[in-house]
């Protein structure tokens, strides 16, 4: 005697998506529900947008995010505080350099030796924040070029970026993620030529920008699609927390780099651009226009560079910073492996201590905030007096700029939602950390 088994069924929802179809069938009017994304152009990374069309034009634009989440905040809770910049570089993968400097930049304010950091130090931070600077307008560009079906300024953008990479490479070992700033300083100072071959990008750089704004200020097809497109105006800014190029494109000039200088930004000459155009092609410009600016920092960083320690001198915060290549690869030099091998044993169980359990940070809370590629990026660094950080929370501009979609997009056009989208320029790894 056989019996047959039960069958069960389950009935799988689609949670807010049928919430949005619901509400579409019940207008009074025909709407079209489109769910574009998640994988999403101009976003790097996976984004979904959720917009009510009438037509080919948007009536309501909502904004999905968490599908490239990987818990970076939470996962430093482990670390040391060293350790954590090899998780805030990427975070950002665009702009690593800021994501470490400004994660430093608080563990230093906690530590109290904000104003120990030595100068050359803080030079070449400078330096390298300016050049990813660089590198990061040149992405938004060019990925802005290849939505637009525009593949030359695609081409054109990656390969002036494949000359400010070429640099990271030389002067980190990396062209991405670097944990190249370290609290307390950097990993190791510049290598030999590498000042040669930043002087070299000043000079080639300058035309290759000339020949991109031959492309695109004055193209009919380019300004078609761009101008009047995505706008913002500086009220909507500012009610939106909006900051960096979008922010200035809508004529309000806020810089931090001016306004609460760090790092001895004060001690450079530097323009801030601004537009008042507050639509997709001033957002454009003003980013042309502060790569300009980067060259001159950058020149002047080379001239103030001044032989010196590029790590704190407190042996108890600061991890050797003269490295050496080895037969395994980059490593600590010679002199400090022959010190702390065979002439002291307190240096040796000191070393061993400070790379396994890390320095412990005093009791407290402190924000730092530096003028990322995208606007202000921002750590909020808690301590509970031990070696690794009690809670990390940072202030990702891409994050907050996503917020403006809706404003940006609705009335417009479908083609318009992918200007506006690229003009902003989020990247996904920031958002969803």
């Amino acid at each position: 005697m056989s019996t047959t088994p039960t069958e069960t069924y389950v009935d799988a929802s689609g949670g807010d998506w049928d919430e949005v179809v619901a509400a579409a069938q019940r207008a009074d009017t025909d709407r079209l529900v489109v769910n574009m994304g998640p994988q999403h152009p101009s976003t790097h990374g996976v984004l979904r947008l959720i917009l009510t069309l009438d037509g080919e034009s948007v009536t309501e634009a909502r904004v999905g995010i968490g599908y490239l989440h990987t818990g970076i905040e939470k996962n430093m809770e482990y670390r040391t505080w060293t350790q954590g910049t090899t998780f805030v570089t990427r975070m950002d993968y665009l702009m690593p350099i800021f994501n470490e400097a400004v994660y430093c930049l608080a563990v230093e304010k906690l530590l109290g030796v904000t104003d120990r950091i030595p100068d050359r130090a803080s030079v070449i931070r400078v330096l390298m924040m300016e050049l990813n600077r660089m590198s990061s307008h040149f992405v938004a560009m060019a990925t802005f070029g290849m939505e637009l079906g525009a593949t030359t300024i695609m081409t054109n953008g990656f390969r002036e970026r494949e000359m400010v990479l070429d640099i990271f490479e030389m002067v980190t070992g990396l062209r991405m993620n670097h944990a190249y700033i370290r609290p307390g300083g950097l990993a190791q100072d510049l290598p030999p030529g590498a000042v040669g071959k930043i002087r070299e990008l000043l000079v080639e750089m300058p035309k290759r920008l000339t020949d991109m704004r031959k492309l695109l200020d004055a193209n009919p097809l380019y300004l078609a699609r761009t101008r009047d497109v995505a706008y913002l105006d500086l009220a909507g800014c500012m009610a939106l927390g909006i900051t960096g190029p979008l922010l200035r494109s809508s004529g309000l000039g806020w810089d931090l780099r001016k306004a609460k200088p760090y790092c001895g930004y004060e001690n450079y000459e530097f323009d801030v651009p601004v537009s008042d155009g507050c639509d997709v092609y001033a957002r454009y410009r003003v980013r042309v226009a502060e790569i300009e600016e980067s060259l001159k920092i950058v020149e002047q960083c080379l001239d103030k560079l001044q032989p010196g320690p590029v790590m704190i001198e407190d042996a108890k915060i600061g991890w050797p910073a003269q490295l050496a290549i080895g037969a395994d690869g980059m490593g600590n030099s010679p002199a400090h492996i022959a010190h702390i091998m065979g002439g002291s044993m307190e240096a040796l169980i000191h070393h061993f201590k400070l790379v396994t359990e890390g320095f412990r940070v005093p009791p407290g809370q402190a924000y730092a905030a530096v003028e990322s590629a995208k606007g202000e990026l921002g750590c909020h660094a808690v301590s509970d007096g031990g070696p690794r950080p009690y809670r990390l929370h940072f202030r990702d501009p891409s994050f907050t700029h996503l917020q403006a979609v809706a404003a940006m997009c609705e009335g417009g056009t479908v083609a318009d939602v992918v200007a506006a989208v690229a003009s902003i320029d989020p990247v996904m790894g920031g958002v969803d950390r």
